[in-house]
């Protein structure tokens, strides 16, 4: 590949996940003008069967390896000469985390670590690149029942997973102060819509109510979230990349808050029409079950500066996207079915070997 070609050379680790396909995608057709790599481990989360509408175009390649694979990051940046990074991998399930931790320290911080050193040994004016962290609401800890995630928030992770997330965004603006790096990090909301695995709570529930399967929620279904869609959120993080301040947080949400119950009842509402059953019939699979450990209570984000200062606005309603989400869910059993069978799991071998 001619590397003159391409005015920027875009590292996109993670890009095989549920969020970083969604941004990949729309980078690469956004923008020919740049080099996408998608950097990814193919670990569960990693389908690149989700990225195969763009996987022969021009400006996309992808690169098997580990972040926290100190000589994989050195052969990707000498291949391809990365100039800019959008740092979507990670460990991201909660109840994963609570399992086995020490996965989630590795993945999370000391990759992140990994990553940020091979740039500063690649990057000779650190002020010409950029650095961008994706993080989540988490790291903030439980609301109470008023009040909204800020930028300012201080830090109170509950759970490893949002602990992991706290550690490497300090890591990432440690290193912002200390050597200069060009950084930009967001923290988003819950995220919904097509290609999400079905371990998620949406695509839980709508394979459970196809299915005929208990609709399990924790507790007592209050805990409240704010949904943003993720298609919105991947416009958001270009938003941010190529206009976004040196060493600034952006917070990133749906504007919306709702309780896991409500949640749970509005998709079984719109699965009974969808699947004309009788009214009522799917909310009849609900089950609650013993919470959590560590379950926060309340997320809700303020993302009013991202509005203010970059012109950001989530472009559809919950209401709406939930709609979206549950009919591509039902079109798409083929690719439901390969994920929970494991088949997307040879995709890798059969295409690229």
């Amino acid at each position: 590949m001619n590397k003159e070609k391409f005015k920027k050379v875009v590292l996109i680790t993670g890009g095989a996940g549920f969020i970083g396909s969604h941004v990949v995608k729309i980078m690469v057709r956004r923008y020919p003008e740049y080099h996408i790599i998608n950097y990814d481990k193919l670990t569960y989360a990693g389908n690149l069967e989700t990225l195969k509408e763009i996987e022969s175009e021009e400006n996309y390649t992808f690169f098997k390896g580990d972040i926290c694979s100190e000589s994989d990051l050195k052969e990707v940046f000498s291949k391809y000469d990365i100039s800019d990074v959008i740092h979507l991998a990670a460990e991201s399930h909660v109840d994963r985390s609570i399992s086995g931790p020490m996965e989630f320290v590795l993945s999370n911080v000391v990759g992140t670590v990994n990553l940020m050193n091979v740039c500063r040994e690649n990057w000779s004016d650190l002020n010409n690149h950029v650095f961008y962290h994706i993080s989540t609401d988490e790291v903030y800890g439980s609301l109470g029942e008023e009040g909204l995630f800020e930028e300012t928030t201080p830090y109170d992770p509950r759970s490893p997973y949002s602990a992991s997330k706290a550690s490497s965004d300090h890591f990432v603006r440690a290193y912002h102060h200390t050597y200069g790096l060009n950084i930009r990090i967001s923290n988003c909301s819950n995220n919904y819509g097509s290609f999400q695995f079905p371990e998620k709570l949406i695509p839980l529930m709508i394979h459970n109510a196809v299915e005929g399967k208990d609709l399990p929620i924790y507790g007592d279904g209050l805990n409240i979230r704010d949904w943003l869609w993720v298609e919105d959120h991947a416009n958001a993080i270009d938003l941010i990349f190529h206009k976004g301040k040196n060493g600034e947080t952006y917070n990133i949400g749906g504007l919306n808050e709702w309780t896991n119950i409500d949640l749970v009842k509005r998709l079984a509402a719109i699965i009974d029409q969808r699947l004309e059953r009788p009214e009522g019939t799917t909310a009849k699979q609900i089950k609650f079950i013993k919470d959590r450990a560590g379950h926060d209570r309340r997320y809700a984000i303020d993302a009013s500066k991202l509005e203010k200062e970059l012109g950001w606005k989530p472009s559809i309603t919950f209401e709406e996207g939930l709609e979206n989400t549950v009919d591509w869910y039902l079109t798409q059993q083929k690719w439901v079915q390969g994920v929970i069978s494991g088949e997307y799991q040879t995709y890798y071998e059969k295409q690229y070997n």
